[in-house]
């Protein structure tokens, strides 16, 4: 980077959602899961205080999605209904979270393969309160990456 060429970190709320076949728009929240790998200890019997550390199992946290509830049922429709019908061929879909830049150009995605809703929240609704009626639907999936936009 040049001498003087500042570069500021993007800020979190301007972001993008594409799910394979389904048409949503104005999440409120997403929440982008972490990856873990497990560690494995390991140690021979010639290296009597040194441990190897070796990598186990990846495991992928769960995508969290919040929109305020409207009249659209696509979601539910199309991607979670499916799962409590056991029809998961047709619940197994491809997501991407894209990150916007000022300029609303595309500055950091994450790909996730073979998602699917395995939590649906209906909002909790309060005669005396004046909040947005929030929906919420969890997703596991089997892999993800930071890729370029």
């Amino acid at each position: 980077m040049p001498v003087g060429e500042r570069k500021d970190p993007y800020r979190n709320f301007r972001f993008l959602l594409e799910i394979d076949g389904i048409t949503q728009a104005g999440f409120s929240e997403v929440t982008i899961p972490d990856t873990t790998s497990d560690v494995i200890e390991y140690r021979e019997g010639h290296e009597p205080t040194t441990v190897r550390k070796l990598p186990g199992l990846t495991k992928y946290g769960n995508i969290i999605l919040k929109w305020g509830i409207t009249d659209s049922m696509e979601l539910y429709e199309k991607w979670r209904k499916p799962v409590e019908e056991g029809k998961m061929q047709d619940a197994r879909k491809n997501v991407a979270i894209i990150l916007m830049d000022e300029e609303g150009n595309p500055a950091a995605r994450w790909e996730f393969v073979n998602a699917w809703p395995c939590k649906y929240d209906a909002p909790d609704l309060n005669a005396k309160g004046t909040d947005v009626a929030i929906e919420t639907l969890e997703i596991v999936h089997e892999g993800m990456k930071r890729v370029k936009p």
